[in-house]
C-alpha cells in the first residue's frame, strides 16, 4: 500500500504537487527549475550552480546506482532541493559509499518523490521559473502563497559557495600556472587542467587584480556559479581591468562576466538551460558538439556589437549565444560545461586550447 502524501510543492502561482518527503527535513523557499540528464544525480547536486534552486530531474528513477566517493563536484553540496518521480533508497553499485537520501539529509538538502515530474516539467517550459515552497502536506495554500509572496530570492549565492581563501591544485605540476576564480567552481574543471600539466591556484570571486597578477599566473580562468552575473559586479570589474594582460578562459558565469566586462549584456532566460545534450554549432568550422548546460541567464548576441567580442557559439535550440572570443585579447569562453564529460569528450578540446594559449605568451615554466 502507498504511503499517504507528507510534503508537498506550492508554486506562486497556486499549483500544488505532493509527495513524499526524503533527505533533509524543513521547509524552503527556492527557484524551481528542470534538468533533462538521464544520470548524473551526484553531479546535479553537487554543483553549487544550483545553489537557491529546487531541481526537477526529469528522468524518472533516482538514487538506484548511490553516491560514489569520486563524484563530487562539490565537498559541501549547496543545491537548494531534488524533485524527483521515483526514488531508490537502496542503491546497487560497488562504488556507492551512501544513498542519495542519507547524503542529501547530511548536506541539509531536502528532497521530494512521487511527484508528477511530467506535468511539473511542462509547466515550467509554458511559465517559466518560478519560487517555489517545499512544505508539509498539511500546510494550507493561501498561507504558502503569503509566504511565497514576501519572500524574495537571494542575490548573494556566489559569495556563499565559492572559496573564501586561496586553493591548490596539482601543486607539483610543472606546466602553465593557472588562477581561477571561484564563482562556484566545480572540482571537475581544476581536474581538468591539473590533468593537463597545470597548477592551478583557485582565488575568491572577489579578489582585485593586483593580488592576482601578484600570484604571477599564466592565464585566468573564470569559473561558472550561481546566480545572475549582473549580482557579481566586482568580478565584472577585476575580469575588465584583467582583459588583454592575460589569457582568459570562461565557463558558464565566467563566460557572462566576460561579456559584461566587455561592455555586453546578459538576460534570463525563461526556464533556463539544463541537461547533457545540448547541441552546440561552432561558428567558424560548423562543427557540432553535444553539450552539458545549466544556466539560467544568457548574452544578449545584439550588445555584442561595440565590443571586442564575437559570437563563436550557438545553441542550435534556440540560437542563444554559447561562445565569445576575442583574438587580440587572448580571450575566449563558453556558455556550456567542458568539465561534465557532455559527448563524452566533445568539450575537451577547450581545456587544450586553453593550455596552448598560455604557453605561447611564454607561460611553459
Amino acid at each position: 500500500m502507498a504511503l499517504a502524501p507528507d510534503r508537498k510543492l506550492i508554486l506562486e502561482d497556486g499549483q500544488e504537487y505532493y509527495g513524499r518527503g526524503f533527505g533533509a527535513a524543513g521547509d524552503r523557499i527556492l527557484e524551481l527549475v528542470f534538468n533533462t540528464s538521464p544520470v548524473g544525480y551526484q553531479e546535479i547536486l553537487s554543483d553549487p550552480s544550483y545553489t537557491d534552486q529546487a531541481v526537477v530531474l526529469t528522468y524518472p528513477l533516482i538514487g538506484n546506482y548511490g553516491m560514489a566517493e569520486d563524484d563530487y563536484e562539490s565537498r559541501s553540496p549547496s543545491t537548494g532541493a531534488l524533485i524527483v518521480r521515483e526514488y531508490n533508497p537502496e542503491p546497487s553499485n560497488f562504488r556507492s559509499v551512501a544513498a542519495l537520501g542519507d547524503a542529501m539529509a547530511g548536506f541539509g538538502i531536502p528532497g521530494i518523490a512521487g511527484v508528477d515530474t511530467r506535468r511539473l516539467t511542462r509547466s515550467i517550459r509554458d511559465h517559466g521559473s518560478r519560487k517555489v515552497l517545499i512544505t508539509s502536506a498539511s500546510t494550507p495554500l493561501e498561507e504558502g502563497l503569503a509566504i511565497l509572496g514576501g519572500y524574495r530570492l537571494p542575490a548573494d549565492a556566489v559569495s556563499r559557495v565559492g572559496c573564501r581563501e586561496p586553493r591548490e591544485y596539482g601543486p607539483g605540476n610543472s606546466g602553465p600556472h593557472v588562477v581561477a576564480v571561484d564563482c562556484g567552481m566545480k572540482l571537475g574543471i581544476p581536474r581538468s587542467l591539473a590533468a593537463r600539466g597545470c597548477r592551478v591556484t583557485a582565488v575568491p570571486w572577489d579578489s582585485d587584480p593586483d593580488f592576482i597578477l601578484s600570484l604571477a599566473p599564466d592565464g585566468l580562468l573564470v569559473s561558472n556559479g550561481p546566480g545572475d552575473p549582473a549580482d557579481v559586479p566586482q568580478t565584472v570589474k577585476t575580469v575588465r581591468a584583467l582583459l588583454g594582460r592575460l589569457p582568459l578562459f570562461g565557463i558558464c558565469l565566467g563566460h557572462q562576466i566576460l561579456a559584461l566586462a566587455a561592455g555586453a549584456s546578459t538576460y534570463k532566460l525563461k526556464f533556463g538551460h539544463r541537461g547533457g545534450n545540448h547541441p552546440v554549432r561552432e561558428l567558424a568550422t560548423g562543427k557540432i558538439e553535444i553539450t552539458s548546460q545549466n544556466h539560467s541567464y544568457a548574452v544578449d548576441a545584439d550588445s555584442l556589437r561595440d565590443t571586442p567580442l564575437e559570437a563563436t557559439h550557438v545553441n542550435l535550440l534556440d540560437g542563444t549565444v554559447e561562445g565569445l572570443g576575442c583574438a587580440e585579447l587572448r580571450a575566449f569562453s563558453v556558455q556550456y560545461h567542458p568539465e561534465s564529460s557532455p559527448g563524452p569528450g566533445d568539450g575537451a578540446h577547450l581545456f587544450d586550447r586553453f593550455v596552448r594559449i598560455m604557453k605561447e605568451a611564454g607561460g611553459d615554466a
